[in-house]
């Protein structure tokens, strides 16, 4: 009896030993989370009022980022340039005239220099063939990139009606508070949703939309046909005039001299740039329309597609009639003269249909046997 009653004081002994250890723990442990509690109470009352709001204002959209199941590495991205976007469409809305003056500007100052510096010694030194052609073509290719280039500033690209009407529509545009039709967007440097808006052009200060996409494209075409030849032509000329400033026993040029030689290096220098960086454009540009699809859609059907990759299923544009066929629709052509008329002389017809429906059946069909 007495060994068991020992062994149980011992038991207790060592119980409460251990009640010992284990409570300043404890008590620890809830000291430190009463403290961090109080930090933190302290942290919000010390906040002035104003500041609670926008703070709380950002952790909410900070938490939103990855509480969304929606959010990809895209839209952070998206949301990460948002003021770069914003500072360009900023500077592009306000510089909008500066860069139409400097394409003016730089197109008069080559035209100025072919006609004054140029045309002479082609009167003079090329025979009637070869005189006639750079004469017809020079001009030729002048009056086309001067009609397209008014016209594509000048033409409205299109626009949605605002008021409410029967004509179907795909999404509704948040900023416009309108409904888009297929193939719209919102510009956010025109402050408006445009027609089969392909890209908002800086070189224009102007959409480029339904109405005037054809007017842009011929711009491009023919200005990087303008500048090749005003490249190649004047290659020979260049390389002389190049040599004869580079010479270090220069002959005695008069001041006219070496003004034609710097007009030449500097015409041919200009020409063979834009020709290099404007036909790169407008190819990409051509490879879209014998796709049928704008600047924008080309985004958007690479994702689509993706999409339906990976469902085992073939995405197919809805707007794609053919390969020559888009380009007919592109062009309005509808018979042999018209490539002619309307694609080689200046011509201000209108597109194909209104810009709010693409259901165009009669194109469906080949219009010109191939």
């Amino acid at each position: 009896m007495r060994a068991n009653g020992s062994e149980q004081i011992a038991g207790r002994m060592q119980r409460n030993l251990l009640g010992l250890n284990m409570r300043p723990c404890s008590t620890v442990m809830h000291l430190l989370l009463r403290c961090m509690r109080g930090c933190g109470r302290h942290s919000r009352s010390r906040m002035p009022r104003r500041l609670r709001q926008p703070m709380s204002y950002i952790k909410l959209i900070f938490k939103s980022l990855y509480f969304n199941s929606l959010t990809n590495s895209e839209v952070v991205l998206d949301c990460i340039l948002e003021p770069v976007f914003w500072m360009v469409e900023v500077i592009t809305r306000w510089f909008g005239m500066v860069f139409v003056f400097l394409v003016v500007a730089l197109t008069s100052s080559v035209v100025f220099i072919a006609y004054v510096c140029l045309l002479p010694l082609v009167l003079q030194t090329y025979s009637l063939g070869w005189m006639m052609w750079h004469i017809c073509y020079g001009n030729w290719i002048l009056v086309m990139i001067v009609f397209h280039y008014y016209k594509a500033t000048n033409t409205p690209p299109g626009y949605p009606p605002k008021m409410k009407n029967e004509v179907p529509f795909v999404s509704f545009c948040k900023k416009c508070v309108i409904p888009k039709p297929a193939r719209s967007h919102h510009c956010g440097i025109c402050k408006t949703c445009i027609l089969k808006m392909d890209h908002h052009c800086p070189w224009l200060n102007n959409c480029v939309g339904h109405y005037n996409h054809r007017y842009f494209f011929s711009f491009c075409l023919f200005l990087t046909l303008g500048c090749m030849y005003c490249s190649i032509s004047g290659r020979n000329l260049f390389i002389d005039a190049y040599n004869a400033i580079d010479e270090i026993s220069q002959p005695p040029y008069t001041y006219k001299d070496r003004m034609f030689h710097k007009s030449v290096i500097y015409m041919w220098v200009l020409t063979s740039t834009v020709s290099v960086a404007l036909g790169a454009l407008t190819l990409w540009h051509a490879v879209l329309i014998t796709r049928g699809e704008t600047s924008i859609e080309r985004h958007i059907n690479n994702k689509e597609a993706k999409r339906l990759a990976k469902r085992g299923k073939v995405y197919r544009n809805p707007f794609s009639y053919g390969k020559l066929n888009n380009w007919k629709v592109f062009f309005g052509v509808e018979k042999r003269s018209h490539w002619l008329t309307r694609v080689l002389l200046p011509s201000g017809h209108t597109p194909y249909g209104d810009g709010l429906t693409w259901d165009i059946y009669p194109l469906k069909k080949d219009m010109l046997p191939v």
